[in-house]
C-alpha cells in the first residue's frame, strides 16, 4: 500500500504589479504636489509682498515681511478709489456676463434642440468668432462707440465683453445640450409643456454645470481686461479695477506695497466665484466622460 506524499507548496510568486503600482502613484502624488505648490506661490507671493513696504520689498523680495503692514490695504482703497472701481468693475462684468448667459443659452437651444436648413453653417458663424484676435478690433471698435455715442458710457464695454464671450459660451453650452436625452423633451410636451417651459424648468436646470464654466470663463475676462476699459473709458468715475491699480505706476516710481495690495483685493472677487462654482464646473467638464 503507497503512502501519499504530501506535495510541498511552493512559495507563490512575489507580486511585482503590487510594487510598481506603489511607485508610479508616490511618483503620480509627488508630480501633483509639486505642481501645486508652483501653482499656489504666486498667490502666496503676492499675499505676503501686500504687507511690505517698498524697502522691505527690495530687500527681502521672496521672503516674509519684517513688519507686516496692514495699512498698505487701507491706503490702498482710499488712495486710488478702489471703492468706486470695484462698483464699475462689478456692474460691467456683472451686465456682460447676464447677456452672455442669457443669449448664449437662447442661441444654444435653438442649434442643439431643433433641426433646420443651414443649422451648420450658423454654428460655424459663431464658432469662427473664437478665432478672432480680440485686441485687433480696438480702432474699429472705438470709431463705432463713438458713432454711437457710447465713449465713457457703461455700454461701451458691456457690448464688446458680450460679443467676444458668446463664441465660447455658445460653443460650450451647444455641446452640453446636445447629449440631453431627447426622451427628457418627449416626456415634457407630453405632460403639456411649451418650448418656453422646457427651456426654463428643464434645459437650463440640467446646463447649470456649462452655465457655470461660462460664468468663470465670461466673468473673468471682463473682470481682469485692461485694454478696452483703457480706450473706451476716459472719466476717471467709470474707471474699472484694473485702471485703478494701474494708477499706483505713474512713470517715476512705483510703491509695490500698494499695488500688491490693491492687486490682492482684486483677486479675492474671482477666486469667490470659483469657490462657488467649482463643484458644477467640474461636472461640466466630466460631462460625458461617462456614458451608462
Amino acid at each position: 500500500m503507497h503512502t501519499a506524499t504530501p506535495i510541498s507548496a511552493e512559495a507563490p510568486p512575489r507580486d511585482g504589479h503590487g510594487v510598481l503600482r506603489k511607485i508610479s502613484n508616490g511618483i503620480l502624488w509627488t508630480g501633483l504636489t509639486i505642481y501645486g505648490i508652483l501653482t499656489l506661490y504666486p498667490f502666496f507671493w503676492l499675499v505676503i509682498s501686500a504687507f511690505k513696504t517698498n524697502a522691505d520689498f527690495y530687500a527681502r523680495p521672496f521672503g516674509l515681511p519684517e513688519v507686516w503692514r496692514g495699512d498698505n490695504f487701507i491706503r490702498a482703497w482710499e488712495s486710488s478709489r478702489l471703492g468706486a472701481a470695484f462698483g464699475n468693475s462689478l456692474v460691467v462684468s456683472a451686465g456682460s456676463l447676464a447677456l452672455t448667459l442669457f443669449i448664449a443659452a437662447l442661441t444654444s437651444f435653438v442649434l442643439a434642440r431643433f433641426q433646420f436648413r443651414w443649422k451648420g453653417g450658423v454654428f460655424a458663424f459663431f464658432v469662427v468668432g473664437m478665432l478672432i484676435p480680440i485686441h485687433s478690433t480696438l480702432v474699429p471698435l472705438f470709431i463705432l462707440m463713438k458713432q454711437m455715442s457710447l465713449l465713457n458710457t457703461y455700454w461701451a464695454l458691456i457690448l464688446p465683453y458680450t460679443a467676444f464671450a458668446l463664441p465660447t459660451a455658445i460653443f460650450v453650452l451647444t455641446a452640453y445640450l446636445t447629449s440631453v436625452p431627447r426622451e427628457l423633451e418627449e416626456a415634457a410636451f407630453i405632460d403639456g409643456t411649451g418650448l418656453w417651459g422646457l427651456f426654463f424648468r428643464i434645459m437650463l436646470p440640467m446646463s447649470a454645470p456649462a452655465l457655470a464654466t461660462v460664468t468663470i470663463i465670461s466673468f473673468l475676462h471682463a473682470w481682469n481686461d485692461f485694454s478696452f476699459a483703457l480706450v473706451f473709458i476716459n472719466k476717471t468715475a467709470l474707471k474699472t479695477l484694473p485702471l485703478a491699480i494701474a494708477n499706483f505706476a505713474d512713470g517715476y516710481q512705483i510703491d509695490y506695497g500698494l499695488t500688491l495690495a490693491a492687486m490682492t483685493l482684486s483677486v479675492l472677487p474671482t477666486i469667490a466665484l470659483y469657490l462657488l462654482f467649482q463643484e458644477q464646473m467640474m461636472k461640466g467638464m466630466t460631462a460625458g466622460a461617462v456614458k451608462g
